[in-house]
C-alpha cells in the first residue's frame, strides 16, 4: 500500500509558482516509483491575494495548514506590496504560530557549479547550518519612543530561553549523529560580548553534549570568525548551530559559497509538527513568466521535504537527479544562462531521478 502524505502548496509571488511547478513534477516522478502518494493542496497566499483582497492570511490559514504534513512553498515578496508585510505576514507567522523552531540550510557545492571561492570543490563545501529559528531579536520585544525627535530611542531585544536554546541544540546534536560525517557539531555565537545570551548557549551546549551526546565532538567559534572561514577554510565544518539572526546572516553567505540563491534550499522545521520548505532565493518578479528562472533550489527543498518525512530513498533520487542534470545539462546557475527553460530543467532532474 502506498505511503500517503498531504502537502500544502503556497506558489507565492513571481517566478514562485513556476519553480513549485518543477518541484511537484520531480516529486511525482519519485513517487510513481518508491511506493509514495502526495495528496497536494494549492493556496493562494501572497500579494496578489494581499492586493486583490487585503487580507494577509485568513484566520483559519494556520488552523487549515496543521492538517497537511508538510508545506511546499515557491516565494514571497511582491513588487507592489511594501517588503515586510508579506514577509511578517506569511513567512513569520506561520514559522512562529506553527513552531517551526528549527531553519535547517545545507550549505553544499555540486558538481560543475561555480563557486566564488578559490581553489574550493565540492569536496570542501559540504555542510549544514542548524538555525534556531524562534527566539532572539525576531520576535520583535522592545519599541520606539520619542520618535521623529531629535531623542529617538530604539530597542530591539535578544531574548532567549533555556527551554528555546535547548531543544534547537538537542536537534542539533541528534542532526549531527545521524549525518555521521565528521561528527562534530560548531556552536556559532559571541561570548565575549553578548556575554548574557550566549552564556545560556555555551552552557547548555556542553551540559547536554557531555551528559547525552559523548560521542559529538563539540567546538565554538565566534560568528565573525566563522564567516572568515566559511570564505577560507569551508572543509572544516561539518554542523554549524546558531542563533536566529546570526544563522540568518551565516546561511546567505554559505549560499553564496554554493553556488548561489538558484541552488540554495531550507527548511523551517517543527519535528513533531508541520515542517515548511522553501527556496533561498526571492520571488524574482522580472523574470515571471519567462520560463527562464533556475527551479533546482525549489526541487532541492522538495529533497528536503522527504528527507523529513523519512522517505530518504526518494530524496537520494532526487539528488541524485539534481547532480545529473548538473553534470550532463544545465550550463549555468543564473537566469536564462542555464541552457534550458526552466520546464526543460525540471524534465531532466525528473527523467535522471527514476532511471
Amino acid at each position: 500500500m502506498a505511503r500517503s502524505y498531504s502537502i500544502a502548496v503556497v506558489p507565492g509571488d513571481g517566478t514562485g509558482p513556476e519553480v513549485v511547478a518543477e518541484g511537484i513534477k520531480v516529486l511525482k516522478s519519485v513517487a510513481a516509483v518508491e511506493g509514495i502518494k502526495f495528496d497536494f493542496t494549492q493556496y493562494d497566499y501572497g500579494g496578489d491575494r494581499y492586493l486583490r483582497t487585503g487580507e494577509i492570511l485568513p484566520e483559519t490559514a494556520v488552523e487549515e495548514m496543521k492538517k497537511h504534513h508538510a508545506i511546499f512553498l515557491g516565494a514571497i515578496g511582491h513588487p507592489d506590496v511594501k517588503p515586510g508585510i508579506l514577509e511578517k505576514g506569511i513567512l513569520l507567522r506561520l514559522r512562529f504560530e506553527l513552531d517551526q523552531y528549527i531553519n535547517l540550510r545545507p550549505v553544499k557545492l555540486y558538481p560543475n557549479v561555480e563557486t566564488p571561492l578559490k581553489d574550493k570543490g565540492p569536496e570542501h563545501i559540504d555542510y549544514v547550518v542548524v538555525r534556531e529559528n524562534s527566539g532572539g531579536v525576531y520576535t520583535g520585544a522592545g519599541g520606539i519612543t520619542m520618535k521623529g525627535t531629535p531623542n529617538e530611542v530604539a530597542v530591539q531585544e535578544m531574548i532567549y530561553t533555556r527551554f528555546q536554546v535547548e531543544r534547537c541544540l538537542r536537534y542539533a546534536f541528534e542532526f549531527t549523529r545521524k549525518r555521521n560525517k565528521r561528527k562534530t557539531l560548531a556552536l556559532v555565537g559571541k561570548t565575549n560580548v553578548l556575554t548574557y545570551v550566549f552564556d545560556l548557549w555555551e552552557r547548555a551546549f556542553h551540559e547536554i553534549g557531555e551528559k547525552d551526546y559523548p560521542d559529538i565532538k563539540r567546538e565554538y567559534y565566534h560568528v565573525d570568525a566563522t564567516c572568515m572561514w566559511m570564505v577560507k577554510n569551508p572543509e572544516w565544518f561539518d554542523v554549524l548551530v546558531t542563533e536566529n539572526m546570526f544563522g540568518d546572516i551565516i546561511t546567505d553567505l554559505g549560499a553564496i559559497t554554493q553556488g548561489g540563491m538558484g541552488i540554495a534550499a531550507g527548511g523551517n522545521i517543527n519535528p513533531g509538527g508541520v515542517s515548511m520548505f522553501e527556496p533561498i532565493g526571492g520571488s524574482a518578479p522580472k523574470y515571471t513568466g519567462m520560463n527562464i528562472i533556475n527551479p533546482l533550489a525549489a526541487i532541492a527543498s522538495a529533497q528536503m521535504m522527504l528527507e523529513t518525512l523519512g522517505e530518504e530513498a526518494a530524496a537520494e533520487r532526487i539528488e541524485r537527479g539534481i547532480i545529473q542534470a548538473l553534470k550532463k545539462d544545465i550550463k549555468s546557475q543564473a537566469a536564462g544562462k542555464m541552457g534550458l527553460s526552466t520546464t526543460e530543467v525540471g524534465d531532466k532532474v525528473a527523467g535522471y531521478a527514476v532511471a
